[in-house]
């Protein structure tokens, strides 16, 4: 009878220890349905979130030997920036070459006028002497006419009858040759103005061959030295100092990190309430908790990452298990912000997205706008080749080269 009594206490113990362990858990329970409804309800949050940026790969436009490395990785360089030189010894002998080629053909487009000249003289020679000999024909003709009538007379002889008719027709036989002389010179004038009748210098065919060759040389000058197409930061840097590269070689790439912006996988049943434009709360671990970025949704991946995997899964087998897919959502960073607090390609991002705000686009029906990539560092070289072109001409077809007084 006394242990039954003892034994009372030690399960009063246990009964209250699990009472206080159901009401312990019963009050995490609430605060965390607290939580939930306050903060966690009209949100959707992820830390399968990464920093991606445009990779712009620095290529070769022709082949040849590196002669200097300008940039390392790491190093911020500037739109234009010389990156790699190459060598220049055969692009510059075959640059000469063009730019001679060039004067010579404007120098022989410049004979053609001139040559112009010398055959309108010859045309003009001839005219005055088919008019002289018209004109002499015209008298022999006269002449005759009036010793005729002599003849029945005997004014006049039959000897000198004869030499008027002779001499009329020689002055008609001269008369016809100086024809088809003048018709020849005529011809041949026109022949040769066929060759830059209505054409300016410039226009001449052996002038625009000799110009394109020369613009093609100095272009392929210029590409000796390979720029920066952008600004930013070099990565992946490939190139050694006298290494032996093609056109079309990638040496380096220039990442842009002012362009940065964040690729947040979500699982498909996070995408619901999701509308572009919602804002969105980042955190970097680079940076820690202090410092958290306001972005905004952008667009949403065309696709699963599964689905553009190198080798996609394959679920037409009896062993399938359901698997809830993650689609990539691109959120966009405030230049500002990015700028005080610079982020690296590839850092992982926690990404929260208030999703209570539903004035935008479903990502589904979104299309986001296009945002072309360009840059103008080639197009410099075609207009440097076309001042050089024209400064050739002008020099050699006796003009003032352009810009000048």
């Amino acid at each position: 009878m006394s242990q039954s009594a003892g034994s009372n206490p030690g399960g009063k113990g246990r009964r209250n220890a699990m009472l206080w362990l159901f009401a312990a858990v019963m009050g995490v329970g609430i605060a965390y349905g607290a939580y939930w409804w306050v903060s966690l309800r009209g949100s959707e949050r992820t830390d399968n979130a990464y920093v991606h940026a445009p990779l712009v790969q620095v290529a070769a436009q022709q082949a040849g030997t590196v002669v200097a490395v300008l940039a390392e990785d790491t190093q911020k360089v500037q739109a234009g920036q010389v990156l790699v030189r190459l060598d220049a010894t055969e692009v510059r002998l075959a640059r000469e070459r063009a730019q001679a080629q060039l004067a010579q053909s404007v120098r022989e487009a410049r004979g053609l006028v001139a040559q112009d000249a010398v055959f309108l003289a010859t045309v003009r020679t001839r005219e005055a002497e088919l008019d002289r000999l018209k004109a002499d024909e015209a008298r022999a003709a006269d002449d005759l006419s009036r010793r005729l009538p002599l003849l029945a007379s005997g004014a006049v002889g039959q000897e000198e009858i004869d030499h008027a008719r002779a001499l009329l027709n020689a002055t008609r036989a001269a008369r016809g040759a100086a024809a088809a002389a003048l018709e020849a010179a005529r011809e041949q004038r026109s022949v040769h103005r066929l060759q830059f009748e209505g054409l300016r210098l410039e226009q001449q065919p052996a002038v625009e061959r000799a110009a394109t060759a020369l613009r093609e040389a100095i272009l392929a000058e210029s590409r000796l030295d390979i720029p920066a197409p952008v600004a930013g930061q070099v990565a992946r840097r490939s190139v050694q100092v006298g290494q032996r590269i093609s056109a079309g070689q990638m040496l380096m790439s220039v990442v842009p990190l002012e362009q940065v912006w964040v690729e947040a996988n979500f699982k498909e049943v996070q995408l619901r309430q999701m509308r572009v434009g919602q804002p969105v709360r980042l955190r970097a671990d680079l940076h820690g908790r202090a410092v958290e970025y306001q972005a905004r949704v952008a667009g949403v991946g065309a696709g699963t990452g599964a689905a553009f995997a190198v080798l996609p899964a394959q679920n037409a087998s009896g062993n399938w298990v359901k698997v809830v897919q993650r689609i990539p959502v691109r959120i966009e960073l405030d230049a500002e912000e990015l700028k005080r607090n610079p982020l690296r390609v590839g850092l992982s991002m926690h990404a929260t997205v208030d999703v209570t705000v539903q004035e935008g686009q479903r990502l589904t029906d979104y299309t986001p706008p296009q945002r072309p990539q360009d840059t103008q560092v080639y197009a410099e070289a075609l207009a440097r080749a076309d001042e050089q072109v024209q400064a050739i001409i002008a020099q050699h077809a006796g003009r003032r080269p352009p810009g000048t007084r």
